[in-house]
Parts: structure tokens; sequence; C-alpha cells
């Protein structure tokens, strides 16, 4: 069961009080992209100069064909079949590569290929490369760190609910629908550049098509023919971390079932704030830094 309110304010609380200085960990400048992503300049094998996107909803290393087709240190080990919303394709893997991020190197690096990742990005990489540690990332300056401990200055930060599933970190925040209050869980996701998306089951359930303003309307085609409408709008009042926010945009798909299976968070919205995630602890701490959506 996800833990109360009250009860993660305690247990930040305490942390809060607990904090101590100590010599941060590398900081690593980013580029905050027009599509709301986080890209970070990387040195792949001592040789080769990559521009990832830092993914908080991914794992491991990817990079895409077009990147590998012009790098030179890379050795292709093999390949497997891996699943994707459009069903199964080969990928390509390379064993035993480093990975340099700052000052932070990485070796014995597995790197997968596929055909994506954010606007202008050769691949990309989630928190899992940063291993243990308190991951700060800094939209207001537009740098990313790691501390081994938290950091002093707390003041103006708020906790959320959050809950760490395997590489995948879900926060907790309140939506309102024509005045109803809803509670629902999103993914952190930074490779969304939108502020919400919403999964299936909560705008049926909740009849979104006819309950928030629409801004936009697209109609989609699967490749079986299956006609799916894209809707844009805005909620009226969210709030996350106990911080209201007004006139949030969000999308989902009218009318479809069982595609888009969570609600998900995106860099529109991340953006609008300074976090702190420790996976190995299982707390989310957020500063707002904006008022751009109140």
């Amino acid at each position: 069961m996800m833990p109360s309110y009250t009860r993660w304010l305690l247990v930040c609380c305490c942390v809060l009080f607990s904090f101590h200085p100590k010599a941060q960990s590398d900081t690593i400048p980013f580029t905050l992209t027009e599509a709301n992503n986080i890209t970070i300049p990387a040195v792949l094998n001592a040789q080769d100069t990559v521009q990832l996107m830092f993914h908080t909803a991914s794992s491991g290393m990817t990079l895409t064909t077009s990147a590998t087709s012009r790098l030179t240190g890379m050795t292709w080990n093999g390949g497997n079949t891996v699943e994707s919303w459009g069903g199964e394709n080969e990928a390509r893997f390379s064993e035993g590569n480093s990975l340099q991020i700052g000052n932070r190197i990485l070796d014995s690096l597995a790197i997968w290929e596929n055909e994506n990742s954010g606007p202008g990005t050769d691949g990309k990489f989630g928190p899992d490369y940063f291993g243990p540690g308190i991951i700060e990332i800094n939209f207001e300056h537009s740098f990313l760190v790691v501390h081994d401990t938290p950091p002093v200055q707390m003041e103006d930060y708020h906790p959320v609910e959050a809950q760490f599933s395997d590489d995948f970190i879900f926060v907790e925040a309140t939506c309102f629908v024509a005045g109803e209050e809803i509670q629902n869980s999103f993914l952190l996701h930074s490779g969304y550049g939108g502020s919400l998306l919403l999964d299936d089951e909560f705008a049926a359930l909740h009849l979104l098509g006819t309950r928030i303003t629409i801004t936009d309307e697209q109609q989609l085609s699967d490749s079986y023919g299956n006609v799916l409408t894209v809707k844009k709008g805005v909620l009226e009042q969210a709030v996350l971390g106990g911080i209201p926010l007004s006139e949030v945009p969000v999308g989902f798909f009218d009318g479809a079932i069982g595609r888009q299976k969570m609600s998900v968070l995106g860099g529109g919205l991340m953006k609008e704030f300074n976090w702190l995630i420790d996976a190995s602890e299982g707390w989310v701490l957020i500063q707002r830094i904006n008022t751009a959506s109140e």
C-alpha cells in the first residue's frame, strides 16, 4: 500500500533535519531542449562524443542506429529480439564499453541499439548509470548532481508521495476534473515532452472528453487500421507535493482502453521544479522554481 502523505511528510522532515554538509559529486550541466528533454554530452570509449538524453523512466543505455553508423570505437557482440509497442524487432548490442559523463566513468557497459531517442540526441541513459546516491535535477540552473548525502539547503523543498518499482519512479498527484478531486499515480518520465499524459482507464472512468476543456484533437491510425483519437486539454487544477498548479496541460486517448496503461508526468511539468530523488531510500522532494502554471 502507498504510504500516506502524512507519513511521508514526517519521514522527509526527519531526513531534512539530519542533513549535514558533505562534498558533493560532479556537477553535470545539461541542456533542456525545445522538446523538454534533458540532454547531456558524454564520451564513449574515450573517443566518440555523443549527446544523450537523461531518461528517468529508463535503465541501461541505448544508441540510435543513426548514431552508431558514425561511431568508431564500438564492437557489436550480437543481436536479440526485443518487444515494443509495434511488435518484435531485432536489436544489436555491444558489451564492454566505457562511458564518461562529467568526471564519472562507467566501464563494462552494455549498449543496445534502437531507432529512436529524444530529438537531437544520439541515445539515452537512465538513473542507474549513477548508482546509489541522491540525484538532484536542477532545472532552474540546468545542472544535475549526484550526492552521497542529502544537500543542506532544503527549506523550500516539499515531499512527494512516491513509489519505486524496478527502474520506474511513480509520484502521486491530485487532479481536479469538473470540481472532482481525484488522486492518481504518475510515472516520472523525462523522455515525454508533455506535462501530463493520462492512462486510458482514468480517461474513460472520469469522462475526460466531456468534463475538461479540449484544446486540440487528432486522429491516428495504427498498423491494423484502428483509429485512435488523441486529445489535448487542460486540467483546471492539479496538486503535486502539496503545491497547487493551475491550467495544467494534459493528453489522453479518447475511447481507447489498454494501450496507455500508465499515466505519465513528463518534462513539460518536471521543468517547473527542482528535484531530489533517492531511489535507495525511496523518497522524492521538489522545489517550485516558477509560477508559469499558477
